[in-house]
């Protein structure tokens, strides 16, 4: 993406995340989600490589109901600010356990990347936690149509 197609993209984020609370829990997430995909780089175990794509792809998809649970909260409660509205604050958390498991995947991911060998479990340990990511990702959901 461009210059031009970045500001443009910040813009509609503004409009339809705002710039607090629920704009921080989506890029937290998106930001989780492009280190993910740094570690995919580096990978030279082709079978390793090939089970942490497939999570990759998995947790990918989830980016999309991240945002979309990001921007209704922006509906329900508008935050330009950092404090968490007390009817939400169950979704916030919800999203910050998503964001910070995410986190958690990639740095499992970079452990398996970095292993002599391919590790006897695999991608196993790394698939653990992007079952957490998704769990997560559920409950915000529940919690906010709740």
């Amino acid at each position: 993406m461009g210059f031009f197609g970045e500001l443009r993209q910040g813009r509609r984020d503004d409009a339809e995340l705002g710039k607090g609370l629920w704009r921080r829990a989506h890029d937290r997430f998106h930001r989780g989600l492009d280190r993910y995909h740094q570690v995919l780089e580096g990978m030279e175990d082709e079978q390793s490589y090939t089970e942490l794509v497939a999570i990759a792809n998995d947790l990918a998809e989830l980016s999309a109901r991240v945002r979309a649970v990001c921007m209704a909260a922006q509906r329900l409660a508008p935050s330009d600010g950092l404090d968490i509205p007390g009817q939400l604050a169950d979704v916030h958390r919800a999203l910050s356990k998503a964001g910070n498991s995410l986190a958690t995947t990639a740095e499992a991911a970079a452990m398996l990347r970095l292993a002599a060998t391919a590790a006897p479990a695999g991608a196993a340990s790394v698939r653990r936690r992007a079952e957490a990511v998704q769990e997560h990702v559920d409950e915000a959901e529940r919690l906010l149509h709740r």
